[in-house]
C-alpha cells in the first residue's frame, strides 16, 4: 500500500468578525425559512431545485430589497433541514408536525461574500448594500491562506457575529502501509502502533474537577448575579483552553508517530450506534462526552492537512473481546482484563489493540482469531507512559487552577 495520490480535504473555520450588521438581515432570513419550511411540509418537498421553482418568483417580490441569492441560499438550507425532519419523524424522535427555524443563522454562497485572507477582511452583501468586516484570527485560521472557498454562514450569537466558511483544497495524502489504532478515554488517549503501546495520559479529569472546585467557591462568595456570571464564564474559558492545548499536544504526537511509521489513523464511530440498541454505560458517556467528540475533530483535521488517513471502525465490543482469540474478557481488577486464553492487559489496551484490528481487517488483513494468534510474552500487557496530567504536587498546592 504505498505510493501517493491528490485527495480533496473539506474542513471549516470560523471568524469573529468585528463591525456590525442589521439585526432585520436576520429576521428576515428567518421569515423567509420558515415560510419555505411550511411549503416544504405542506408539499413534502425535499428538492431544492423544486423548491426554489415554486416559491422563488413570489419571495422576490416580497422581499425586494434583499439580494436574490438570500432566497437561494433559504431554500438549499430548507431543503436539508426538512430532509433530516422527516427522517427523525420516521424513527419516532420528534413530535412536532414540521420544523421551525430559530436560530440567528444566515447562509451565504458566492455571490453573498467575499473573503480576503491576506487583508483579514470580508465583504457581505445585505439589504443595506455590501458591508466589509474585519475577521478576527487565529494561527488555525492562518492555515487556509491559498484554499477554495465554499459556502458560509453567518452567525450571531448573543452581541457577537461569527463567519464559519467551509475551505477545500488538494492534499497529497501517502496510501497508508499500517494503522494507528487510537483510543480516546476520559483521563488518557492509548495507541496500538505496529511497535507497541503507548499512554498519554491528559489528567482531563482532575483538571476539570479542580475547576469545577473553584466555581463551587465563587458561586458561594460572590452574591453578585453579574459579576458571579462573568467571574464564572472566565474560568470555563481557562478550563476549556487548558484542555484543548492538552489536546492539541498529545494529537501532535501521535500524528508524530503515525508519520514515522507511515500509519493511517483508526478511531472509533459513533454514528455506528444505532437508535434503540443497547450498549455499554461506557460508550453511552463517549457519545456524549464533549472531549471525546473533540479529540476526534482535532486529530481529523490534522491528520487531513498532513496528507494522512483517518478511519472509522465500528466500535462495538472494542473493550469486551480478547484481541488474540476473540474471546469474551472479563474484569480483573479495575482497569485490568483478563481472558482464558492467558492473555491479561489493561482496558485501554486491549481498546487501542481491537480498533487496529478492526481496521486492519477492513483491509483485508487476517487478523486474531481467524488468523493463526499472535505471539506475546506472558505477563500483563501495559502501555508506555506519556504524562501530560497535572502533578499532585500542583494540586496540592492549588496551581492547577491558574
Amino acid at each position: 500500500m504505498s505510493g501517493e495520490q491528490l485527495k480533496i480535504v473539506k474542513l471549516t473555520a470560523s471568524f469573529k468578525l468585528d463591525g456590525e450588521i442589521d439585526e432585520n438581515l436576520f429576521k428576515i432570513y428567518k421569515e423567509i425559512v420558515n415560510e419555505l419550511l411550511g411549503h416544504a411540509c405542506s408539499k413534502n418537498i425535499t428538492s431544492f431545485k423544486r423548491l426554489k421553482a415554486e416559491k422563488y418568483r413570489e419571495l422576490r417580490e416580497k422581499y425586494p430589497e434583499l439580494p436574490s441569492h438570500y432566497i437561494y441560499t433559504a431554500c438549499q438550507m430548507v431543503a436539508s433541514i426538512y430532509k433530516s425532519f422527516r427522517k427523525l419523524k420516521r424513527r419516532g424522535k420528534v413530535r412536532a408536525d414540521r420544523p421551525e427555524f430559530k436560530k440567528d443563522v444566515v447562509m451565504l454562497d458566492d455571490h453573498l461574500f467575499r473573503l480576503d485572507l491576506e487583508e483579514w477582511s470580508a465583504i457581505i452583501s445585505t439589504q443595506n448594500g455590501r458591508l466589509k468586516l474585519r475577521l478576527l484570527h487565529g494561527e488555525y485560521q492562518e492555515k487556509f491562506k491559498g484554499w477554495k472557498t465554499g459556502q458560509a454562514w453567518l452567525v450571531k450569537k448573543g452581541e457577537e457575529l461569527y463567519l464559519k466558511v467551509a475551505f477545500s483544497r488538494n492534499v497529497e495524502v501517502t496510501k497508508p502501509e499500517n494503522v494507528l489504532g487510537v483510543d480516546v478515554n476520559e483521563n488518557n488517549i492509548t495507541i496500538a502502533s505496529p511497535e507497541g503501546f503507548i499512554t498519554f495520559e491528559t489528567g482531563e479529569k482532575e483538571i476539570r474537577t479542580g475547576y469545577f472546585v473553584k466555581r463551587r467557591k465563587i458561586q458561594e462568595k460572590i452574591r453578585s448575579r453579574k459579576a458571579r456570571s462573568r467571574v464564572l464564564a472566565k474560568y470555563r474559558e481557562r478550563e476549556r483552553n487548558r484542555v484543548l492545548d492538552i489536546y492539541h499536544k498529545v494529537t501532535n504526537e501521535i500524528l508524530e508517530i503515525a508519520s514515522e511509521t507511515n500509519s493511517a489513523i483508526a478511531l472509533e464511530d459513533l454514528s455506528k450506534i444505532r437508535d434503540g440498541m443497547r450498549y455499554s454505560r461506557e460508550m453511552n458517556g463517549r457519545l456524549h462526552r464533549w472531549s471525546f467528540r473533540k479529540v476526534q475533530e482535532i486529530l481529523k483535521y490534522k491528520a487531513q492537512l498532513s496528507g494522512i488517513e483517518v478511519l472509522y471502525i465500528d466500535p462495538r465490543k472494542t473493550s469486551t473481546l480478547c484481541p488474540i482469540c476473540g474471546g469474551k474478557l472479563s474484569p480483573n481488577g479495575r482497569r485490568v482484563l483478563k481472558c482464558d486464553c492467558g492473555l491479561e492487559a489493561d482496558r485501554d489496551v486491549v481498546g487501542s489493540w481491537n480498533i487496529r484490528l478492526k481496521a486492519l481487517k477492513m483491509w483485508g488483513v487476517s487478523v486474531p482469531p481467524e488468523s493463526p494468534p499472535m505471539k506475546w510474552e506472558e505477563g500483563r500487557l501495559s502501555a508506555t507512559i506519556v504524562s501530560y496530567a497535572p502533578k499532585a504536587a500542583d494540586s496540592q498546592n492549588g496551581s492547577l487552577i491558574p
